[in-house]
């Protein structure tokens, strides 16, 4: 009796390793699918809380009292918030790691966008505003790293993927605000108030991948926390693998400082930055432009998500081919020129041929998914990547800051479009120069 007990326990235990094996297989395949879909909820949500403002600004303005100045700083508050709350990312994924980070920042957005519409004062929903915008800044600048730590191998990938869900949020947003208004008789905080729904949707998975991050297998703990999360995690990760902790302190020190000093760093920086502010003017001001030119508010809504749709494949199929590219100094200068002619067409006559305009924008919008991909391979590796986007995407979002205030302004003193335009032209060019020096095969750190 005795053996016949013991037998078939002593066969458990012979196949218990193969099946631990399975299971953690099985595991890892789930958490990759999982980490998938996070990436993709939390890009849909990148840009709803700008894009879906641009369609309804005017009777944002008229409810709240809001000057076009005031609306010209209010499309600056996205860059602001990704500045300076994106610098301290770093510092929040050492503590609580990326995923958990993440996570909070779905909850800002959910919340912010859930309250933002329904407040009467100006400044109130400004900071409520700048509540989901600071979500979306850790998410900006950590969802690189998620793709690093998760998928190294498929970094040109899995950034053009979500890339790719980040412009369908944007185009979605810009397109169905208004009818979404309409629906709700014509309330325009209704239009803007649904978005939250689909940022409380992205919640629930960065839930479930934070838990597992808490217990990741052993080789992801030695060969990829440690290197992603910086002097905190790759420390206890050294550990581990029976390195010393100090040594990999004072090699992330060194890596920071030269990261600061890299001339490749600064190159990024600047095109993003410069990037950020086109794509912010375009995000806050280019409804307005068609509607001033005599187009009606749906229209004028179409031809802005034009602008967001064209990067759903582009911008798939851009970092993708960049990621395979040593040098994408030319994929930088194109985009840019694409730029300039769509600006060009905007000053010249902007109701000529208005969805033409709108093409050429939504390519040079490109820009930024270009901008992410030449962070992730200008970086030697995983602590530097996250180093590297934490200050490109910093100091970019500072150096955009003034841009779109400064079109406002200056749509306000002189009551047309040619000036701001104008304006945005000039900085064309710089962008042109920094994305050629950005490109190029050299390592930031």
């Amino acid at each position: 009796m005795v053996r016949d007990v013991a037998a078939p326990k002593d066969d458990v235990a012979r196949r218990s390793p193969a099946k631990q094996r399975q299971g953690r297989v099985r595991s890892a395949a789930w958490t990759r699918r999982l980490a998938v879909a996070a990436l993709v909820l939390a890009a849909l949500n990148l840009r709803p809380v700008v894009t879906s403002l641009g369609p309804v600004l005017e009777e944002a303005r008229a409810a709240l009292g809001m000057s076009a100045t005031v609306a010209g700083l209010l499309t600056s508050v996205p860059a602001v918030c990704f500045a300076l709350v994106g610098s301290v990312a770093p510092r929040l994924a050492r503590r609580h790691g990326p995923d958990g980070v993440v996570l909070a920042g779905m909850a800002a957005v959910a919340l912010g966008l859930a309250l933002r519409p329904f407040v009467g004062s100006t400044p109130v929903f400004l900071a409520l505003s700048g509540l989901a915008l600071a979500g979306i800044a850790v998410a900006n600048v950590l969802l690189p790293v998620v793709v690093k730590q998760r998928f190294p191998d498929r970094v040109g990938m899995m950034t053009g993927l979500y890339s790719m869900a980040l412009n369908l949020g944007a185009s979605a947003a810009a397109a169905v605000t208004v009818p979404l208004a309409g629906a709700f008789g014509g309330d325009w905080r209704a239009g803007l108030g649904a978005w939250a729904v689909l940022a409380a949707v992205a919640v629930p998975p960065w839930v479930a991948l934070a838990r597992d991050g808490r217990r990741p297998p052993e080789q992801q703990i030695g060969q990829q926390l440690g290197q992603q999360l910086g002097q905190q995690i790759g420390q206890r990760a050294g550990q581990r693998a029976g390195r010393p902790a100090g040594g990999d302190a004072a090699a992330g020190a060194q890596a920071h400082v030269r990261v600061a000093r890299s001339p490749t760093a600064w190159a990024l920086a600047v095109f993003f930055g410069l990037q950020a502010t086109s794509a912010y003017v375009i995000m806050g001001w280019l409804p307005q432009v068609f509607r001033d030119a005599g187009l009606s508010a749906e229209t004028a809504g179409l031809l802005f998500a034009v602008t967001s749709v064209l990067g759903v494949p582009l911008s798939f199929v851009l970092a993708a081919v960049a990621g395979r590219l040593r040098n994408q100094s030319g994929m930088a200068v194109l985009l840019g020129a694409f730029g300039l002619a769509g600006y060009a067409g905007l000053w010249a006559a902007p109701a000529a041929a208005p969805w033409l305009w709108a093409v050429l924008l939504g390519v040079a919008n490109c820009s930024f998914p270009l901008a992410l991909t030449m962070i992730g391979m200008r970086g030697r590796d995983g602590a530097t990547v996250i180093r590297l986007s934490a200050f490109a995407q910093s100091v970019g979002y500072l150096l955009s800051v003034p841009g779109p205030i400064l079109v406002g302004a200056l749509y306000q003193h002189t009551g047309g479009w040619q000036g701001p335009l104008a304006f945005v032209v000039c900085l064309m060019v710089p962008q042109i120069a920094a994305g050629y020096f950005a490109g190029r095969d050299r390592q930031a750190a």
